[in-house]
């Protein structure tokens, strides 16, 4: 436990120059054995929209046994988005820190992705197959890389500019080979990981296209007006494995589709914390496995915990003064007098 302090703003520079994927897998891994042990609580999102596909979202998760709880909120719009996670003193309520989150949540959205990797997919695996070419696009693939030996990435996006610019980053970014796929059949065809992490409103991955032996990571779709997968590709997934269970039953339109109401259906739905901390993996017997990407607060609590830690140790991060030291008292006025009739 870290000692009473004034609290901190986090950068985003900050974040990036504190932890990479590894460190944000191994942060993670930790959070969801702490999920497993009992000793962290998600606070299942919420979400509401409007206009064109914009969307607020807020998120949290108490680690009581840490000494922290926290949220993480932000507004998706076409203009962009902003946000942030507060962190809180579990025991005292006490303000620890205010994190921009734009590049934790990215590193979140991948380490998750990258665990899941880590157990499911096959472990001579060494081709994978992005889908999308968005803002998540790069942590999902460095993620992959991560945890397994990738020789060969085929990536397909819908706009041709900017799948041919992301191509060129993952080049020049990871040094190996990345090909542009004319489509998303081309993509995946024999691929042994697959990630999607797209917009769509419909469902574009078919279980046609895809090679037995293969593990997808679906990463896009986190409310139920946007779905990625067809409901063939969950009826062929031996193992379907979640970060949530109760936000996927809530929110994931295509595992309420496919299991419907039914509690006994849904108990074939396995959470990333089952899966590390039983050490579960591919087996032989296995046709395709699927981890399906809501995001959590514990994924962001684990993350933003290690890196607060990471800012008090190396003195990063700009003090704040303490709200209760600096809040107004309330200036109290007799009451105003009614004249009587």
């Amino acid at each position: 436990m870290i000692a009473t302090r004034d609290p901190l703003w986090i950068s985003e520079a900050d974040v990036v120059s504190l932890m990479g994927m590894p460190e944000a897998i191994a942060a993670l891994e930790r959070g969801l054995l702490a999920e497993a042990q009992g000793d962290a609580d998600n606070l299942v999102k919420t979400h509401v929209e409007w206009g064109e596909g914009a969307t607020l979202h807020a998120i949290g998760a108490t680690f009581p046994r840490a000494g922290f709880a926290g949220t993480k909120t932000w507004a998706h719009t076409a203009g962009g988005a902003t946000p942030l996670l507060v962190l809180f003193d579990s025991n005292s309520g006490s303000l620890r820190a205010v994190v921009e989150a734009f590049a934790l949540g990215q590193m979140r959205t991948g380490c998750a992705s990258g665990v899941a990797t880590r157990w499911l997919a096959a472990e001579d695996a060494d081709e994978f197959a992005i889908i999308g070419t968005g803002k998540q696009a790069i942590t999902q693939v460095a993620a992959v890389l991560a945890v397994r030996h990738i020789r060969r990435i085929r990536v397909f996006g819908r706009n041709e500019d900017r799948l041919n610019r992301f191509v060129t980053r993952l080049k020049t970014e990871f040094g190996v080979e990345v090909v542009a796929a004319g489509s998303v059949a081309e993509a995946v065809r024999d691929a042994p990981i697959i990630t999607i992490v797209t917009r769509a409103s419909e469902p574009i991955l078919s279980a046609g296209m895809i090679e037995r032996g293969a593990h997808i990571n679906a990463v896009g779709a986190i409310v139920p007006s946007r779905a990625e997968l067809n409901q063939d590709v969950l009826a062929r997934s031996t193992q379907i494995v979640v970060d949530s269970i109760p936000q996927a039953q809530k929110l994931s339109r295509e595992l309420r589709e496919f299991f419907g109401p039914d509690p006994g259906k849904w108990s074939a739905v396995h959470s990333l914390a089952s899966l590390v901390s039983q050490q579960c993996s591919r087996t032989l017997a296995d046709d395709l496995t699927l981890f399906k990407s809501l995001g959590m607060g514990i994924s962001d609590l684990s993350l933003g915990i290690e890196l607060y830690q990471k800012a008090v140790e190396s003195g990063l991060g700009r003090e704040l003064p303490h709200p209760q030291k600096v809040a107004p008292r309330l200036r109290a006025e007799p009451a105003k007098s009614v004249a009587g009739g």
